[in-house]
Parts: C-alpha cells; sequence; structure tokens
C-alpha cells in the first residue's frame, strides 16, 4: 500500500486532485475537515482555542466561527503561530492516527493525505511520497480572492502565511501543474494514477474506509 501526502499553496487546486485520485479508489483524508473535526464543541481543541483567544471566535450555537478567528489570526503574526501551535500537533495525532489504521488493514490500496501544510506541520514524514500541486501566483491570487470573497491584500495574507511552493516543491516526488481547466487537469491526474498505480477495486477501498471508521 501507498501512503501519499497532496500538497501545495493555498487555493492551488488539491482539492480537485484529491477528488480524482479518490475516483480512482483512493482513500482520501482531508487535513481541513480534520481541523474543523478537532475544534468541534466540547473537544480538546476547542478548549484551548477558547482559552487563547476568547469567546469573540464563537458562533451563537458556540462552534468556532472560523472567519471571524481566519481575520484575527491573519491580522498578526504572533496570533498565527499561537494557532498553530495549538492545533497543528492535535490535526497530526489525529492524521497520525489514521494513517496507522490504514497501514495496519490494507495491501494493495492508496491512501491520501490532502493537507496544505503536510510539509510545514512535518506530516511528510508520515507518508511515502509527496505530491505537490502548483499554479501561477497571480491565478492562485485571483482563485482566492473568488473562493473566499477575499480582498487581494487578505489573500495575499493567507498565502505569505504559508511556506512558498518553491520550497514546498523541494520535497516533491511528482508536481502537478494545475494551471489549466479542469478537464485537463482531470485527465493529466487520471493518466498519472494509471501510470503509478493501474486499477484496483473501488469496493474493497471503500471497505477500508468503513473500518478506519470504527
Amino acid at each position: 500500500m501507498t501512503v501519499i501526502g497532496l500538497t501545495g499553496s493555498i487555493a492551488s487546486g488539491k482539492s480537485l486532485v484529491a477528488a480524482v485520485l479518490k475516483e480512482k479508489g483512493a482513500v482520501v483524508i482531508d487535513a481541513d475537515i480534520v481541523a474543523r473535526e478537532v475544534v468541534e464543541p466540547g473537544t480538546e481543541g476547542w478548549n484551548k482555542l477558547r482559552t487563547e483567544f476568547g469567546d469573540d471566535i464563537l458562533n451563537l450555537d458556540g462552534s468556532i466561527n472560523r472567519k471571524a478567528l481566519g481575520n484575527m489570526v491573519f491580522a498578526r503574526s504572533d496570533s498565527l503561530k499561537r494557532l498553530n501551535n495549538i492545533l497543528h500537533p492535535i490535526i497530526v495525532k489525529e492524521i497520525s492516527g489514521k494513517i496507522n489504521l490504514f497501514r495496519a488493514g490494507s495491501e494493495n490500496q492508496v491512501m491520501v493525505i490532502d493537507a496544505p501544510l503536510l510539509i510545514e506541520t512535518g506530516m511528510h514524514c508520515l507518508v511515502d511520497e509527496v505530491w505537490v500541486v502548483e499554479v501561477p501566483d497571480e491565478v492562485q491570487i485571483r482563485r482566492l480572492m473568488e473562493r473566499d470573497r477575499l480582498t487581494r491584500e487578505q489573500a495575499l495574507a493567507r498565502i505569505k502565511s504559508q511556506m512558498p511552493v518553491q520550497e514546498k516543491k523541494k520535497y516533491a516526488d511528482i508536481v502537478i501543474d494545475n494551471n489549466r481547466n479542469r478537464d485537463d487537469t482531470r485527465k493529466a491526474v487520471a493518466e498519472l494514477w494509471e501510470t503509478r498505480f493501474g486499477k484496483f477495486e473501488v469496493e474493497a477501498v471503500e471497505e477500508t474506509v468503513e473500518e478506519t471508521k470504527k
């Protein structure tokens, strides 16, 4: 079995690549979803964030207001560092556990860890291969502004908070150029999958997903 770490800068198109890999039969773990799960009300992450940043980051139902938290931490680098120091160890621990369960119960299958901060958090040491998705700077900025309804200044702040993609590429086993339309990207990723892994039964992978949930 193979564990792939899929990464790239924010708004580079990792989700599209991950979706194609899932269609091909990979088990995909989305680090952003894990990040949301570990800060649900009452969790260790939620308690630590509330203690650190106060009730202003909470919605009326007690859940984390991600926009409010984002605006707070991206306005000051020290706040972002405090956030990362709280969440990264919790997220890495959770994903590491999922990888260990998968390795214990799988053989000829593929798991993908879709994580924008794969390298920054050290999770690249947990995977067998690192795949980096890249796009030109201006394309990335435009996509991020449109996707998250941000100003250019806000988009640049989020991009600059992450490791530059050129640095990430130094860790890459495979680089995927996403400066194309969706159909071309889907085709390129599908061809890459066939080259690397051939074909295997999606049903078998789905069974493994259910096992990792237990």
